[in-house]
């Protein structure tokens, strides 16, 4: 059967939440109490994250060093690799940064097309969303909505772990999931399969 593959970055694809590595290495104290205020979903992601920026005592050559440093899921290239000789379509959905993205993708020569929110340094950094979805307005990055859209013929299979793909999770064919997205399929009664890393994804791909 054709597939349309929807893929997270942040802890999906890295090894580590690129944001939250981020936010530990420059941001100061108060943070904390943003995040919990944006898991609550008091506070949208571009909310969350532009007061977050205020708190960062860094520059762009620090955010850069820090990717470099950014490790992916040592099996993802394998799986795009087989998605490809079975021709399907593969997309990275991000509620985190470009430029983390490109970083990452330019260190391990993987393109892959995405949708994230652009991140934007001027002396103080600050995020736009392009694909912010206003009649929901939590995520920057709206996944349902690119996920609806660019589905083609047969199953939309989604992979991710945290808050921001809890939505499209539930509008997926086949969920592959771990770490809080495990969790909250579990209490939703979402059919999913638990991974850790891609090596678990790869037979069912191939």
């Amino acid at each position: 059967m054709k597939k349309t593959i929807f893929v997270d970055f942040d802890g999906t694809i890295t090894k580590v939440d690129t944001c939250a590595a981020m936010v530990e290495a420059f941001a100061e104290e108060g943070w904390q109490e943003i995040n919990e205020k944006w898991e609550r979903k008091e506070l949208s992601t571009q909310e969350c994250a532009n007061r977050t920026f205020q708190l960062f005592r860094a520059g762009i050559d620090d955010i850069a060093g820090l990717m470099e440093k950014m490790e992916i899921d040592n099996f993802f290239k394998q799986f795009l690799s087989i998605c490809r000789e079975k021709g399907y379509k593969v997309y990275v959905l991000s509620d985190g940064y470009d430029f983390c993205i490109e970083a990452v993708f330019e260190k391990y020569d993987i393109q892959v097309p995405y949708y994230a929110n652009k991140m934007l340094y001027d002396r103080g950094f600050k995020i736009e969303c392009p694909h912010f979805n206003e009649s929901c307005g939590n995520c920057g990055t709206c996944k349902t909505k690119l996920m609806t859209a660019l589905k083609e013929e047969g199953q939309a299979v989604y992979i991710g772990d945290g808050y921001s793909d809890t939505c499209p999770a539930m509008h997926a064919d086949v969920v592959f999931a771990k770490g809080d997205l495990y969790i909250y399929c579990l209490k939703k009664g979402i059919k999913t399969i638990r991974y850790e890393t891609f090596a678990d994804i790869l037979a069912y791909i191939a």
